[in-house]
């Protein structure tokens, strides 16, 4: 019985995963998007170099693109983070781990300018974790206000009001860890 692989359909799965479009992807690995589009279509095929080239950029070793064996992915480089459309000029949140939905947990890096609040969010049930990485901030908690320094955290349940205030004078940057995901 004879099998084929499908580069471009397997690369275009390892790029979606990614969250790259087929631009990001080929700026990252030195392609034009042109090129990318082919190979995904299987309209041509990648010399080594170039296939080794794009899978560095998707974190995914040559031997494992190879492989039938599903691969977890479990390094995530900070050129991989996606920002969230729930980000503003002042709160900048962004996804550490893309494609969290199909995880039990959303972890996320948190960036608030002095002086901004966050939006006043109840979530559905589960679970919330913060921890203070720079920077002062009061988590607002059904009204109750907590007031954090770095190296603090916190941990409640995500059916509680709650939002976040950069009471400082400096940038504050906060790892929160929401499970389930929401983000």
């Amino acid at each position: 019985m004879e099998t084929t692989l499908n580069i471009g359909e397997k690369l275009k799965r390892l790029r979606k995963a990614s969250n790259l479009t087929q631009e990001e992807l080929a700026n990252r690995a030195y392609l034009t998007k042109g090129f990318i589009s082919q190979l995904e279509r299987d309209l041509t095929s990648p010399s080594i170099v170039t296939l080794k080239g794009i899978l560095d950029v998707l974190g995914e070793e040559l031997a494992d693109f190879f492989r039938d064996v599903k691969h977890e992915r479990v390094l995530f480089h900070r050129n991989a983070r996606v920002l969230s459309s729930t980000s503003t000029e002042t709160i900048t949140v962004e996804l550490l781990v893309p494609s969290a939905q199909s995880r039990l947990m959303d972890p996320v890096l948190v960036s608030l300018e002095p002086g901004t609040f966050s939006e006043s969010h109840r979530g559905p049930e589960g679970e919330e974790l913060g921890f203070l990485l720079q920077g002062k901030v009061t988590l607002w908690l059904d009204k109750v206000p907590y007031r954090m320094s770095k190296g603090d955290s916190f941990y409640f349940a995500a059916d509680q009001e709650h939002r976040v205030q950069n009471s400082g004078k400096t940038p504050a940057k906060l790892l929160w860890i929401v499970s389930p995901p929401v983000f």
